[in-house]
């Protein structure tokens, strides 16, 4: 008895001959026509594609020997085609960015903490841009990385005892933490604001002044030079825990810049440290 062939039928150039005691048996899930243009090797996707994209069609085509009563050499042949679903799948460097400032509300730049699912969303989404760097040698392009920046995110934290002593539990705020990188000097200037209640909001000041060497296209060493803390009044408060300020603060040793565009910077030191920083206006 003849075998019925399902659509779509095989084109004629490519019908196998006719082999005595051989059926040929294909299951499938029905799709559509333009899944028959998908070409494996243009759409980016492997066997260890990304948690977030998830496989919404499959078809397997086996070849079976009848006259044995066994599978053609014992083996079987599976040819998966996998299709993304479109809502699940960043599309542009922009959704990424929307998500990661989302991911980024209301956690105080992640300085006091975050929780464990947290940092792995934020963290996930900076290795989504870091895999899309327009500027995979930015030491190169030393422009795209001068002028002033503000920190939006970092792993750095002032937990427990540190944060007590410092007195940035009830007494005094951060502000925010900018950055002035001048080029023609090759020098980054780490400005970190402070505000303390109870003394008139008394407004001051961290400013971190560090020399950079290029290391290589994508890296700098940074040397701590000095630092200053105003006013007066700010710096007799911070005294007897300054050492510890600088330790919490200080730039020194090596910087990967892993991301910068026209918007966005990201960095990862040789402590294990991420850095987000956006433009700024600010002087």
């Amino acid at each position: 008895m003849g075998t019925k062939l399902i659509q779509p039928p095989i084109p004629s150039p490519h019908v196998a001959p006719s082999i005595p005691g051989r059926k040929i048996m294909k299951t499938h899930t029905p799709i559509s026509a333009t899944h028959h243009s998908i070409n494996k090797k243009t759409t980016g996707f492997s066997s260890q594609h990304p948690v977030w994209i998830r496989p919404i069609f499959s078809s397997t085509i086996r070849v079976a020997e009848q006259s044995s009563g066994n599978l053609i050499g014992d083996h079987e042949e599976t040819r998966r085609i996998e299709e993304q679903d479109p809502t699940t799948v960043y599309k542009s460097v922009a959704q990424i960015k929307s998500n990661l400032y989302e991911a980024l509300q209301g956690i105080n730049r992640g300085i006091f903490g975050v929780t464990t699912s947290k940092k792995t969303e934020i963290e996930e989404l900076v290795k989504l841009l870091e895999a899309q760097n327009p500027t995979s040698d930015p030491t190169l392009h030393l422009d795209k990385v001068s002028g002033w920046w503000k920190l939006v995110y970092s792993t750095i934290r002032i937990l427990g005892s540190k944060r007590t002593k410092l007195g940035l539990r009830d007494f005094i705020t951060l502000g925010d933490f900018l950055q002035n990188i001048d080029v023609a000097q090759g020098k980054a200037f780490n400005v970190i604001k402070f505000n303390a209640r109870g003394l008139n909001l008394l407004n001051g000041k961290l400013t971190i002044e560090a020399s950079f060497k290029i290391a290589s296209e994508s890296r700098v060493n940074i040397s701590y030079n000095n630092s200053t803390l105003t006013p007066e009044q700010l710096m007799s408060m911070f005294r007897k825990n300054y050492d510890l300020l600088l330790e919490i603060f200080n730039p020194e040793g090596w910087l990967e810049i892993t991301y910068v565009d026209d918007m966005i910077r990201i960095g990862r030191d040789d402590k294990g440290n991420i850095f987000i920083l956006e433009r700024s206006e600010e002087f």
